[in-house]
């Protein structure tokens, strides 16, 4: 129906299109990446309803969060919560004051401050979320249930994956994670559920540890759900990553050949630890199977203490371009006690990499803007479209805004990725989805 319209109004969409796409100011990226100079649109263009102005205005691919609590943000923001101050910023006081908030949590607040989160997130060229929802003994469903009802409302604008996520132990406690079991299982049938996740760390022993493993894969499997695992939380050289045991046990219950979806596996701050041979071994261990990390340096930096003063968070760049394995980077929390620093922008956590990461380079920046856009998607597991801009791709972008300052324009990667600025257009399935 465009094509015709515009015909009657003396255009030829498909010439005007390769022009304004792949005109004189496209030019060439490592790996064969396109960056893209809109030229100006035609005036037979720009005056048809509908248009966006994109001249001198990078478009890139839309952003996506590859992990963010939807049910734990903003509790520091929160009148509702403002007694909840942090003190020592450890992770068992955010531990205490997390669930001290969670024996408060109402329909009416999760949705308030969940959709929040989503309308912010949009606004920095979001159109994707993977978010982790809590279930448990003592929320049960609450949060379960406020998730689902936001990624109906937001359907139409933005991709939200749930994961029904168990923070709390499993397999440990008085009860030996009974309780916490049922309720996970029951979560994982539900109609609307795409992820099941789990915390194998906060279980009692290493023994523990990799139940909690091996019954989360079983649930997963069964259910046809990906599976998304915090896993290695230290920074402790005594301790034996349980990144071994988990691709052991994925590799038993014939993952690849059983048809099992995507594997993320988040933190993971003992890997940052790894020699150059545990890398090369990490590579080849993990093989076929469909498995990523996303690192959530935020929160990583914050949490990590050591008595040295020592602090640690996955050398994703290095991860990516050196080892050759899949990552991504995310926010992981916005506004709470694991992370009271930060925004909705995943932009801001890529900027934060080149000084956590020392990656400056243009091709670094590339990197860091792919983690929290096309990688990030990969890695939990939906279609993402590249900067060639590819007829047939999603047409999902983020529009950043001109700059006044004609010399500071931010129409480069790395000019956006250095400083992203505010103000952004996002655009999913073609169509624009910032509020009015």
């Amino acid at each position: 129906m465009a094509r015709e319209y515009m015909a009657s109004h003396g255009v030829d969409l498909d010439s005007e299109m390769a022009r304004i796409q792949f005109g004189q100011d496209v030019f060439k990226q490592a790996a064969g990446m396109l960056r893209h100079r809109q030229p100006p649109p035609t005036p037979t263009i720009a005056h048809l309803p509908g248009v966006l102005h994109a001249f001198e205005r990078l478009v890139a691919p839309s952003l996506c969060h590859a992990h963010v609590h939807l049910d734990k943000c903003f509790l520091l923001q929160d009148p509702k919560y403002a007694d909840l101050e942090i003190e020592s910023g450890d992770f068992a006081e955010a531990m205490a004051l997390t669930a001290k908030a969670k024996a408060r949590f109402e329909e009416e607040d999760l949705l308030r401050r969940g959709r929040q989160l989503l309308e912010e997130s949009i606004e920095h060229g979001v159109t994707a979320v993977r978010a982790f929802v809590e279930v448990d003994g003592q929320v049960r469903f609450r949060c379960l249930d406020a998730g689902l009802k936001l990624k109906k409302e937001f359907e139409q604008r933005c991709d939200v994956q749930i994961c029904a996520f168990a923070q709390l132990p499993i397999f440990s406690g008085a009860d030996g994670g009974d309780e916490n079991r049922k309720l996970m299982a029951e979560a994982a049938a539900r109609e609307g559920v795409d992820v099941l996740g789990s915390t194998p760390y906060v279980e009692s022993d290493p023994y523990k540890m990799r139940m909690n493993v091996r019954w989360m894969a079983t649930m997963t499997l069964a259910h046809k759900t990906h599976l998304d695992l915090h896993l290695d939380y230290n920074l402790d050289k005594t301790k034996e990553p349980l990144i071994w045991d988990v691709i052991d046990i994925l590799k038993y219950w014939h993952w690849v050949e059983r048809g099992g979806k995507g594997i993320t596996l988040g933190h993971c701050t003992r890997l940052s630890m790894f020699k150059p041979d545990e890398w090369r071994r990490l590579k080849e261990e993990i093989g076929d199977l469909p498995l990523s990390f996303v690192g959530l340096p935020t929160s990583d930096l914050f949490m990590m203490r050591t008595e040295c003063g020592a602090r640690g968070t996955l050398p994703i760049p290095k991860m990516v371009e050196g080892h050759g394995l899949n990552a991504a980077i995310a926010v992981n929390n916005v506004g709470n006690a694991f992370t009271p620093q930060g925004s909705c922008d995943p932009l801001s956590v890529a900027s934060l990499g080149v000084g956590v990461y020392q990656a400056g380079a243009k091709r670094d920046t590339e990197v860091l803007f792919e983690c929290v856009s096309s990688r990030a998607k990969s890695s939990i597991g939906l279609e993402c479209s590249s900067f060639d801009l590819n007829v047939g791709e999603p047409a999902d972008f983020v529009i950043f805004e001109k700059n006044r300052t004609s010399w500071r324009t931010r129409m480069t990667i790395p000019e956006v990725v250095y400083d992203a600025g505010s103000g952004r257009q996002t655009i999913r399935g073609g169509l624009l989805m910032n509020r009015p």
